[in-house]
């Protein structure tokens, strides 16, 4: 029998036999060898997990981001708990605090056609819209604002003659404060026959309240001018 010796090898005591020492096998398989003892002496490849050990660090995994939702969940209670506190100290049905919440959005009696480029063709269509609070004076409030044109004396055809929509992000930009008219001024490329405007021609629209979600509606008809033109 082949004498062996003890040697350690790496982190583990390994017996290595003497050919291996000696240098009697060939290169190859005594690499070979002495990877593979080198490799199981110190742990590496102690990595692999069992499938038990892989579903146990998917739990956890799942278990962190579960525990970082809920306290993002907590934080946000938090914020509305806040709110609800800060609305619930405004004192109630007292009329100072009803002046600022919307009662109504009104088209100005302004909306009309008009030539703006003095051409002689009256080719816009301008929209005076204006939201007033429980007082009755003008506020500037954000919404969506549809505008719808009508001929509702359009016996034969398309009674809708155009429809348009302005968001929050434009509207905005399109308040317009005089000593004669505060409210939005919203223009619409239309031109209009003479035919057109020799009947009376309804302004529909709708303003729907960013903040409480509440929609306000409005007509008004414009009026046929004597002699009106858009040539």
């Amino acid at each position: 029998m082949e004498h062996k010796e003890s040697e350690r090898v790496g982190c583990v005591l390994r017996t290595i036999p003497r050919s291996v020492r000696s240098g009697a096998w060939c290169a190859p398989y005594g690499m070979a060898a002495l990877a593979l003892i080198l490799l199981g002496g110190c742990g590496i490849g102690s990595e692999r997990m069992s499938p038990v050990e892989m579903k146990a660090r998917d739990l956890e995994r799942e278990k962190t981001q579960l525990a970082g939702q809920l306290e993002q969940c907590q934080v946000e209670a938090e914020q509305l708990k806040a709110q609800i506190k800060a609305l619930a100290a405004l004192p109630q049905n007292k009329p100072e605090n009803l002046f600022y919440a919307l009662s109504a959005v009104k088209i100005n009696r302004f909306t009309d056609f008009y030539d703006k480029n003095e051409d002689g063709k009256r080719d816009k269509l301008i929209v005076y819209l204006q939201p007033v609070d429980q007082a009755g004076d003008a506020i500037k409030t954000a919404g969506v604002v549809g505008v719808q044109l009508w001929n509702l004396n359009q016996p034969n055809g398309q009674a809708l003659l155009g429809q348009w929509q302005v968001l929050p992000g434009e509207l905005y930009k399109l308040w317009f404060n005089t000593l004669t008219s505060t409210a939005y001024r919203l223009t619409f490329d239309m031109a209009p026959t003479p035919e057109m405007l020799a009947q009376p021609l309804t302004v529909r629209t709708t303003f729907t309240d960013y903040l409480t979600g509440q929609v306000f509606t409005d007509q008004y008809v414009i009026q046929p001018r004597s002699g009106a033109t858009t040539q």
